[in-house]
């Protein structure tokens, strides 16, 4: 795809491409009906980052393209959610009046929800003025009554807030309104309407389960939040300590009481259950552990945690690699039957896919 553009017309080949691209991958596997879930063909995309190109009294936003590595001015960027493809030329126009703001500005970058909140950083090459500050709030107040947004000015060992680092998420989830979170740098689900279908799909299956819910790799809370009706206890574990705070407080938002996020990593997990030590305060013997969550990086899970997964009856697998998935599938496979296989396009018009799989054990 070019730089910056959509193909609403081309959307549902390309899903059919990457829905044969997962048959082709997993046709040694049993699989059930593979479950799509489409995203918008445009307008799709929470957080965008741009390279910012100062031309004489010209100021425009560019992309560089991967293999090429070309710079391609971009005025206008339909991937992204409305409420920053709208702004984008807003902001520009805004920055190029404000010297403080614009001079050395050499990256900005833009994290929005379905709340309707906004975030946006400017970045620069030189640290920031004294006046800093005091402009970008007065450029807060001048565009408050359209646009409710934070701004954040960084540069080598600065970072000033105006006045948050943060968005608060709004997200619907069988009938439930979810509050999330979201800090600027952090891990978040970038396609929100296909989280939203993602988290709803994890609930289908979760309806279908009992006991208690391990997590692993929970980040901000994402599917844990979503999970706790359908579970007596979850416990979630995470180890960037920004991500578990954010979580916590998504705890408190939520007013959830059944939701314990720790600071533990797969191993430590893996180790203590083993063991039958306790998970930091919890007495592993008040749990009924049958069902655990993994949403792994790209590299996928490791032997170790790919043997600890396999001891649940039942395990939600989410994966942002393919590739990956079928590698842990091979051994997973042997203990475990795939029950649903879901497709997720987070990401239209490239060739990154994220899935969902279900697996049960073959004889619990």
């Amino acid at each position: 795809m070019a730089l910056g553009q959509v193909f609403p017309d081309l959307y549902e080949t390309q899903l059919a491409e990457k829905q044969a691209g997962i048959l082709q991958l997993f046709a040694s596997y049993a699989l059930p009906e593979l479950a799509l879930f489409r995203s918008e063909p445009s307008h799709y995309r929470q957080r965008a980052e741009f390279r910012v190109w100062h031309e004489g009294d010209d100021l425009f936003h560019i992309m560089f393209d991967s293999e090429t590595k070309q710079k391609q001015r971009i005025d206008y960027f339909p991937v992204a959610c409305k409420q920053i493809a709208d702004f984008m030329p807003v902001l520009l126009e805004e920055l190029k009046k404000r010297p403080a703001l614009r001079n050395k500005l050499y990256q900005i970058d833009y994290l929005s929800g379905l709340s309707g909140e906004l975030l946006v950083s400017l970045i620069y090459k030189k640290p920031l003025s004294d006046d800093w500050a005091e402009q970008a709030a007065l450029l807060k107040a001048d565009l408050a009554e359209q646009w409710p947004l934070d701004f954040i000015g960084r540069s080598r060992k600065q970072k000033v807030l105006v006045h948050r680092d943060h968005i608060i998420e709004k997200l619907t989830v069988k009938d439930r309104t979810l509050s999330y979170q979201q800090i600027e740098n952090s891990f978040t689900q970038p396609n929100a309407k296909v989280n939203q279908q993602m988290l709803e799909w994890a609930c289908d299956i979760a309806s279908q389960l009992k006991g208690d819910l391990l997590e692993l790799y929970c980040g901000n809370g994402n599917f844990s939040l979503a999970l706790t009706p359908y579970f007596r206890q979850v416990v979630a574990t995470e180890i960037a300590r920004s991500s578990i705070k954010s979580a916590q407080l998504n705890i408190e938002m939520n007013q959830v009481t059944n939701l314990q996020v720790l600071q533990m990593s797969a191993e430590d997990v893996s180790a203590a259950m083993a063991t039958g030590k306790q998970l930091k305060t919890l007495d592993l013997s008040e749990l009924q552990l049958d069902t655990i969550l993994v949403d792994p990086p790209r590299a996928g899970l490791d032997p170790a945690t790919e043997a600890f997964v396999s001891q649940f009856n039942d395990i939600i697998y989410i994966s942002c690699n393919p590739v990956t998935l079928e590698q842990n599938l091979q051994q997973l496979s042997k203990t475990h039957e795939i029950k649903a296989f879901a497709l997720f396009d987070q990401f239209p018009y490239t060739h990154h896919i994220e899935s969902g799989v279900w697996l049960r054990k073959l004889n619990p």
